[in-house]
């Protein structure tokens, strides 16, 4: 059975799409058929994340009944499968966020695992991603606006039935407006995995290919791949270095 995953976050720049990106390819290095999916349909950036930014068909083509979904689903060099969103104006204007309930279920025992990429924030366009998963993972950072939206989000997705597995804590450093150990009383949720700021990340957004392939070894490479082992049931061991904690569920 294919398993939809919503990755959402209740404001935009906490690394919501880098996340999508780097925990896809990691699941897909351990073995699982992972397809990406662009639910930000007024400003897609999964395509640009990965070198594809304008596609024949995207997604959009998929929701406005032109095409199937299977018809916009892409191959990545590095095996997973994206499904990027359009970028015009008019693919903004015509778009109908509400068919992506019709259209997303079409990937059931084609993929092990479906990754939603959500608009952030409360908008329709996140709702509609909701309605489409049964699982939710949120992303934020170690700052009190970013938490509070984080904890409106998982209310959200809660109003609507959704299991809420946890948070990752993304781009953390040395300064925080909130120490990360008190996001998860805050949230009332797990921590998931911590992603530490990287300059790693940036390079591979360069490049144009996730990170745990650009830079294997780095801090958020590692992170990224202990937290996809994490929720795939995998063991992954690596060395405990003092920037890491490893967080248990």
């Amino acid at each position: 059975m294919t398993k939809f995953i919503g990755i959402l976050s209740g404001k935009g720049g906490v690394a919501k799409t880098t996340t999508v990106v780097n925990l896809g390819a990691a699941m897909n290095y351990f073995g699982r058929d992972v397809t990406l999916v662009d639910g930000n349909l007024s400003t897609p950036h999964l395509g640009i994340h990965l070198g594809v930014p304008i596609v024949p068909i995207s997604l959009h083509d998929a929701l406005s009944g032109k095409n199937s979904l299977i018809e916009a689903m892409y191959l990545h060099q590095s095996g997973m499968k994206i499904i990027p969103a359009g970028l015009s104006l008019k693919d903004l204007i015509e778009v109908d966020h509400s068919k992506l309930k019709e259209v997303l279920p079409t990937l059931e025992g084609l993929t092990d695992i479906v990754l939603v990429d959500a608009s952030a924030g409360l908008s329709g366009e996140a709702s509609a991603v909701l309605d489409c998963v049964q699982d939710v993972i949120v992303i934020t950072n170690p700052e009190l606006p970013a938490v509070t939206d984080a904890l409106k989000t998982v209310k959200l997705a809660e109003s609507k039935g959704k299991n809420v597995k946890g948070i990752i804590v993304a781009k953390t450093g040395d300064v925080t407006d909130i120490p990360v150990e008190n996001i998860a009383a805050l949230i009332e949720k797990p921590i998931l995995a911590i992603i530490p700021f990287d300059k790693s990340i940036r390079q591979s957004l360069i490049k144009k290919d996730p990170v745990i392939y650009t830079n294997p070894t780095s801090k958020s490479a590692l992170a990224y791949k202990k937290l996809a082992a994490d929720l795939i049931g995998m063991e992954y061991r690596v060395e405990k270095n003092s920037w890491y904690k490893f967080w248990k569920k």
